[in-house]
């Protein structure tokens, strides 16, 4: 009797610890999304007033500023980690689009105002891809750890279902070439 007592005990026992480790490791997940959230919110804080500073160096650019514009709201928009990597790396690429517009001028190019907003936008640049790493880094841990047995048993009776990672775009994937 004994014997039994302990036998359930020790199944409760890991069944209780097995549940709170997968309640951490999901915790960690929205962690990890929070924080590329927080980095994406100060990238589309910081875009308008780069669109202003451009708009007053380059109006004929209406294009690639309205293309920016455009993708930032629907950036905002995304509901799901995967929605917001396909609007984010649009959005980079029309970044990059409209840091080549800028080239053609270079009073914008000297202008304070813009070298310290690019500079931001650039550090900002950064923490988003650190903050895509950690995330991506505790999905894996996380969708690791709900396919093993006995966590998978455990995982399946309360709906932890796997998270979708942040992707880069293909573009993003392939080797840079440097031209001199």
């Amino acid at each position: 009797m004994i014997l039994l007592i302990i036998i359930i005990a020790a199944i409760v026992l890991a069944f209780i610890l097995i549940y709170n480790s997968l309640v951490v490791k999901r915790t960690r997940v929205d962690n990890g999304w929070a924080q590329i959230d927080v980095q994406l919110k100060r990238r589309y804080d910081l875009i308008p007033n780069l669109v202003e500073t451009v708009k007053g160096y380059a109006a004929h650019e209406k294009e690639v500023l309205e293309k920016v514009t455009e993708l930032r709201s629907r950036a905002m928009g995304a509901s799901s980690p995967k929605e917001a990597a396909e609007a984010n790396n649009m959005l980079t690429a029309t970044l990059k689009s409209l840091f080549a517009v800028a080239e053609n001028y270079p009073q914008l190019k000297a202008n304070e105002n813009f070298m310290k907003l690019q500079e931001e936008l650039t550090a900002t640049e950064n923490k988003i891809a650190f903050a895509r790493q950690f995330y991506n880094d505790v999905v894996m841990d996380y969708n690791a750890t709900i396919q093993k047995v006995p966590q998978m048993i455990i995982a399946s009776m309360f709906n932890f279902t796997a998270r979708e990672f942040f992707e880069a775009p293909a573009e993003e994937k392939e080797a840079v070439r440097v031209k001199f």
